[in-house]
């Protein structure tokens, strides 16, 4: 059973610090994974987010080097929100949980795929899916096949 919900505090560096060459802050991740990051510049790797057993992506999010220590160790998801500027498990005030089921690094190692059993929303809408909005597509792309 993953860890109870923790408090999330915590200071993050402003985006003039450099996060380029290592962690913008230090961290509790291991070395050998921190060095296969490539981060922006203020530090942070995308977090793209499926539900494990259907593939259905739920939503985009943002992790500093200490956001994806507390997911790999806890096995609950936690994101650097850059609005509120502080760590926060998802679900931890919501209700919406995310338990973490694996976790992948991309070949270029700028962004994670992160597998989760979603429980409730994922959507701050509170729809299941933070991709409901669908655009139209025209030219050959659109089915052209």
């Amino acid at each position: 059973m993953p860890a109870p919900d923790a408090p999330v505090t915590g200071a993050h560096p402003s985006p003039q610090e450099p996060a380029a060459a290592g962690p913008a802050r230090p961290s509790r991740l291991d070395p050998a994974i921190a060095a296969r990051l490539r981060r922006t510049s203020d530090g942070l790797v995308a977090a793209v987010v499926r539900q494990h057993d259907s593939g259905e992506v739920l939503m985009v999010a943002w992790m500093d080097d200490e956001a994806l220590h507390r997911t790999l160790t806890t096995g609950r998801a936690t994101y650097w929100s850059r609005s509120r500027r502080e760590y926060w498990v998802k679900g931890a005030t919501s209700g919406h949980h995310q338990y973490v089921r694996s976790v992948a690094l991309d070949c270029d190692g700028d962004a994670l795929l992160v597998d989760v059993d979603q429980v409730g929303a994922a959507c701050h809408t509170g729809q299941r899916t933070c991709f409901f909005t669908e655009l139209p597509v025209g030219g050959d792309g659109a089915g052209g096949r």
